[in-house]
């Protein structure tokens, strides 16, 4: 074997060598990223992390759970509701943010109407017998009994129901 043909041996052997290590690089940043099973429900999730169930309206069918938290919560459609105090939330089709114990953090697709004006919530915190809603720097709390039941879109309030709830 002359040197030519086994240097371009050896420089066959590193590329393919490279693009191995490349390939294995990827996939485990994609299992670095990847969700958690969702097996629960939506609603049994974010009970996982200290929230009433009905903080979110019915509808809610799908979501996933990454594992640094960050997570996306699917609805049917659009949903607008009254609220407690004259307010009407929005939920769009995608609500998305960070989910800690909790606490509600880098929330998207949550706004509520103040007057005229739709504002984003954007952080949600569990506290002692209360959720509290933030506007920016401004926050407004409610009893977590308010939150029992799921908002219906227009429609009142009722949750999906566990089969261990019958």
């Amino acid at each position: 074997m002359s040197f030519f043909e086994s240097l371009i041996g050896f420089c066959l052997l590193t590329w393919l060598s490279v693009i191995s290590a490349a390939e294995t690089h990827y996939n485990e940043t994609q299992v670095s990223d990847s969700v958690y099973k969702t097996e629960s429900t939506v609603y049994e999730m974010i009970e996982k992390f200290n929230f009433p169930r009905g903080i979110l309206p019915e509808g809610a069918n799908r979501y996933v759970l990454h594992e640094d938290n960050r997570f996306e919560v699917y609805l049917d459609g659009d949903c607008k509701f009254n609220v407690q105090g004259g307010y009407t939330l929005h939920y769009s089709k995608k609500v998305s943010g960070i989910v800690g114990f909790g606490s509600l953090t880098q929330l998207r697709g949550v706004s509520v109407k103040i007057i005229f004006l739709w504002l984003p919530i954007n952080e949600v915190n569990r506290g002692d017998g209360n959720l509290d809603f933030y506007v920016g720097p401004i926050s407004a709390s409610f009893p977590l009994s308010n939150f029992e039941e799921c908002p219906q879109c227009g429609r009142g309030v009722d949750c999906p129901k566990l089969l261990s709830d019958s």
